[in-house]
């Protein structure tokens, strides 16, 4: 590996992640090395990103955590909770009003809150599903901005540079978004890195983040962070959502909204 400069320790932990992915396997010798850090840094490196389950220890280094890297595909996740993410729609739906500009994320709740726009006018969506954009294209009170970027198979969505380049222009009232995972200490997480960079984007541009999570989300943690708790706004689940995991995101100033209530 070749050599990396001083770097903080929030990137350098990202970094070890990144090198995992395509090594599979470090060793403690070779890290010090390419961060120029001591090996009581990097075992406490180690040691955090395996507590969250991010890496598996092993004497004298890491392995990569396959699980953490898993993403079911669109057709997978499609069936998965599927009565709650309509709920979950429906009560995104009501915090949408005509005019607005929305950014909406690939994934199948956010699909299930397009599929009720038809009513709404006046509306600009953003997105980089290609599903969505389809969906919504006959929709004559609906303008429709597709991002561009790399097609991603199996996952109907684009990303890549060109994705994020172009989001990186644009301004947003509200942006939808999914999440593979979500903790108080992680955020939101998704197993893949340029996933999680055109996430990070579109989030970015919005004045306000809602993320739609059901409860099996919750208490899981994936591969890569794209928001912190202190980006998100809004939160949207279901009643599998117990008061304990709920309290735990109001006290840190996330309104949580529950769908599916009588």
């Amino acid at each position: 590996m070749p050599k990396r400069s001083v770097v903080f320790a929030e990137e350098r932990k990202t970094k070890i992640l990144e090198l995992l992915a395509r090594n599979k396997k470090l060793l403690v010798p070779e890290l010090c090395e390419y961060f120029k850090v001591s090996p009581a840094t990097i075992r406490n490196d180690l040691r955090e990103l395996g507590e969250s389950g991010l890496l598996k220890r092993t004497h004298g280094g890491a392995l990569l955590n396959e699980k953490a890297r898993y993403e079911p595909d669109s057709s997978q996740k499609q069936i998965s909770y599927a009565s709650q993410k309509r709920d979950i729609a429906r009560m995104a739906y009501s915090l949408i009003d005509d005019g607005d500009t929305i950014a909406l994320d690939t994934g199948t709740t956010t699909m299930e809150l397009a599929r009720l726009l038809s009513d709404r006018k006046g509306i600009t969506i953003v997105t980089n599903d290609l599903q969505i954009a389809s969906m919504l294209e006959s929709n004559e009170g609906i303008s429709v901005i597709l991002t561009g970027g790399t097609l991603k198979r199996k996952f109907h969505c684009l990303i890549g540079p060109m994705a994020v380049s172009a989001l990186r222009r644009l301004n947003v009232d509200k942006a939808f978004m999914g999440t593979n995972g979500i903790t108080p200490e992680q955020g939101c997480t998704t197993p893949d890195l340029e996933q999680a960079e055109i996430k990070k984007s579109m989030a970015s541009i919005a004045s306000e983040v809602i993320v739609l999570a059901d409860s099996s989300k919750f208490g899981r943690k994936s591969f890569a962070g794209f928001l912190a708790l202190d980006d998100i706004g809004t939160v949207i689940s279901d009643t599998g959502l117990s008061d304990k995991e709920k309290s735990s995101y109001v006290e840190a100033g996330v309104v949580v909204l529950v769908a599916g209530k009588n």
